[in-house]
């Protein structure tokens, strides 16, 4: 099977997770199991939503070894940096990237999403790889595909 017919696979079971979820959490719980599972280099997989009282992110649904990184501050990290400016990060090699936290010496590169609510980051989804380069732009699309639905359930789930 093509990497492109993969693909058009996950998009449509994503859409079948959308419409099946009964929940935001139950939603980025499924979405965060199939990508890791649907593929091999990605090694974590988790959502990071934002703390209303402060500008912090909290550790959500994630498949992959548990990090230390539970908290993340708007200041720290990619995480912290595509949260704060709303934009997708992708680091190639993280150990060239001064804002890296290390959650593991085996991760090599990292993508990160933000889930935006009528145009306000409220969360991220962040991937790690153990392989340098591991996000192509296949990849990015699937991601930010995932993230757009999360994004657009929570602003129905908030109407």
């Amino acid at each position: 099977m093509s990497t492109t017919a993969k693909a058009h696979r996950l998009f449509s079971k994503i859409d079948r997770l959308r419409s099946s979820a009964k929940s935001p959490e139950q939603l980025m719980k499924d979405i965060v199991r199939l990508l890791h599972d649907a593929n091999s280099k990605y090694n974590w997989v988790g959502f990071y939503m934002l703390e209303k009282s402060e500008p912090t992110l909290a550790l959500g649904a994630f498949e992959g070894v548990p990090t230390p990184h539970t908290r993340i501050r708007l200041d720290q990290g990619i995480c912290g940096a595509a949260a704060s400016s709303g934009r997708t990060i992708v680091v190639d090699d993280v150990n060239s990237d001064p804002r890296y936290l290390a959650c593991s010496l085996e991760t090599k590169s990292e993508m990160v999403v933000p889930v935006l609510v009528r145009g306000k980051v409220v969360g991220e989804l962040d991937i790690d790889s153990h392989f340098p380069a591991a996000f192509t732009a296949e990849d990015r699309e699937l991601v930010e595909y995932s993230v757009r639905i999360v994004g657009q359930y929570l602003e129905s789930f908030s109407a």
